[in-house]
């Protein structure tokens, strides 16, 4: 009996309190440039109140668990984070010909892409737990590429992070036209982005007045963050290697880089 008394006591204690914080994820439809889209939306619980956001864009592969994952992590760094979706209906590629075809159809058309970035920028700032004034992007390989070209059309973001993006652009800044504090993550020996096309960068932000800072990794090639991309890298014949120490390195700098822009913003 003194058992079964204890264990009732017990399971009423535990009753009694609050669920375990933990990160809430969820899938969420949005529309934006005349499709619908299917991203994904993450916030840790133990956090009360309203607090920055920051979106996601995915690689060339699509919206994935990779995207997926990233959102995931920003939440438990006390962010709400939505991974968009940029090609719609949550379309994915699973052979580089169609990410290609993918990516070139939303990077052709800046119009289109800023349409779709901003669907999803502004399905983020209506969510209940962000503060719309305050609202960042990261972005990886293909999305580090949409992320820069948002930045360059003066879209009102803190920051924007771009891992292995592409650095190239048919549409340079204008002076001034930046108000995102910009920092790039790029691979020394990635072919993608050679030292040519990052000293140009570099040339187009000077003139444009930006706030930016190159990491580059020296030794490191294309998709460094990504785990996967040893085996995309073989699979398809393609200069793809995860690098562990330059992926912890430009993820440590991220978080150190979203604390300075939200907190320059109190």
């Amino acid at each position: 009996m003194r058992k079964i008394i204890l264990l009732l006591l017990a399971t009423g204690f535990m009753a009694t309190q609050p669920a375990l914080a933990k990160i809430q994820g969820k899938e969420i439809a949005y529309k934006g440039d005349g499709i619908n889209m299917k991203g994904y939306i993450a916030y840790d619980d133990k956090f009360k109140g309203k607090r920055p956001g920051v979106i996601v864009v995915h690689e060339w592969w699509g919206h994935n668990d990779y995207a997926r994952k990233r959102a995931d992590m920003l939440a438990k760094m006390g962010y709400t984070a939505l991974a968009v979706d940029m090609y719609g209906d949550g379309k994915q590629a699973n052979h580089p010909d169609d990410a290609g075809k993918f990516a070139t159809e939303v990077s052709k058309n800046l119009d289109s892409a800023r349409a779709r970035f901003e669907a999803g920028m502004n399905t983020l700032k209506a969510d209940k737990t962000v503060n719309p004034d305050e609202i960042a992007a990261i972005g990886y390989c293909f999305g580090g590429g949409v992320v820069l070209a948002m930045a360059r059309e003066g879209e009102p973001l803190a920051g924007v992070a771009s891992f292995h993006g592409s650095l190239g652009t048919e549409h340079p800044a204008k002076p001034g036209s930046i108000h995102a504090k910009i920092k790039v993550f790029t691979g020394a020996d990635d072919p993608m982005a050679p030292p040519s096309l990052v000293e140009a960068f570099k040339l187009e932000m000077d003139k444009a007045g930006a706030n930016y800072q190159v990491v580059s990794y020296p030794g490191v090639k294309h998709s460094f963050t990504n785990p996967a991309a040893d085996e995309y890298g073989k699979k398809f014949n393609m200069p793809l290697a995860y690098n562990a120490e330059a992926d912890k390195d430009s993820w440590t700098k991220t978080e150190a880089f979203l604390k300075e822009i939200f907190a320059a913003k109190h």
